[in-house]
């Protein structure tokens, strides 16, 4: 049931990373901290490991699939694009050494503020412009590159990929929902390649008598990112280049709806 479950779980994935620009972070953190429950202390760094190989190939797949017009906004971004990388690697390795408790409350009042901050404050459900797909100069970015550090180290920590981050910083300078995702994956991806790598070569590598039933390359459960993988590629693959058309509106209330709902997933797991 575990290997059906996960891998419709990572269709769903697939669908987040087209639509919201998550690379199955924010889905799949709660999902393989079910799955991988009887690590113990250790399935919360599992998670967040699992999670951060399946972004890397998800968010891959979908930035070579986004139209150049629109990637052409990231020109100059190379300072933020480098801090993120270095940031994903820091809280990666905090993520390797934290105790459970510290990622997955983390995780939770993460998903809170960031809930909260969308629905109260202005810019992201009523943005306040539209641009067009004229790239920008690099100064016109709205990211600036003193945030990349602190948006890898966290999104890499928590497991996150940094969309729940960057896409309301991109919303709020006035893009549509679309556009702001699909950016999304490349700033995804700086953070997931570096966190990943520091995930594969941590210790603990092979089955052990408290990850019975887990196959972990360094703190990666392989067997899970491989069945989350299956579903989730095809979707990616064929969804990014012709995604559903969805109102812009419509499109950041389900941004928030599916916050919400796994907010409500890794709460019932905590209690």
């Amino acid at each position: 049931m575990s290997i059906v479950l996960l891998i419709c779980i990572g269709i769903f994935t697939g669908a987040t990373t087209v639509l919201f620009g998550f690379g199955g972070g924010f889905v799949t953190v709660p999902v393989i901290l079910w799955v991988s429950a009887a690590a113990g202390p250790t399935a919360a760094t599992i998670a967040v490991a699992t999670s951060a190989v399946v972004m890397v190939v998800n968010a891959c797949i979908a930035t070579i699939a986004t139209p150049r017009e629109i990637l052409c906004r990231l020109h100059g971004t190379t300072p933020l694009l480098i801090l993120l990388a270095v940031g994903g690697a820091v809280g990666a390795i905090a993520a390797t050494h934290a105790p459970e408790q510290a990622i997955t409350i983390g995780f939770a009042v993460y998903l809170g503020v960031t809930i909260l901050d969308a629905v109260i404050r202005p810019g992201f459900l009523r943005p306040a412009n539209t641009r067009t797909l004229t790239p920008k100069p690099e100064t016109e970015f709205v990211i600036r590159p003193a945030l990349g550090l602190p948006i890898g180290a966290l999104a890499a920590f928590l497991g996150v990929g940094g969309s729940v981050m960057t896409v309301p910083l991109l919303r709020r300078s006035g893009l549509p929902m679309r556009i702001a995702a699909a950016l999304a994956n490349p700033l995804t991806l700086c953070v997931a390649v570096p966190a990943g790598a520091v995930f594969l070569l941590a210790s603990g590598s092979g089955p052990s008598p408290e990850t019975a039933g887990i196959w972990l390359i360094g703190t990666v459960d392989l067997g899970a990112a491989a069945l989350l993988l299956i579903g989730s590629v095809p979707v990616v693959v064929l969804w990014r280049r012709r995604p559903p058309r969805i109102p812009d509106r419509v499109h950041a209330w389900g941004y928030i709806a599916l916050l919400i709902a796994v907010l409500i997933a890794i709460l019932m797991q905590i209690a």
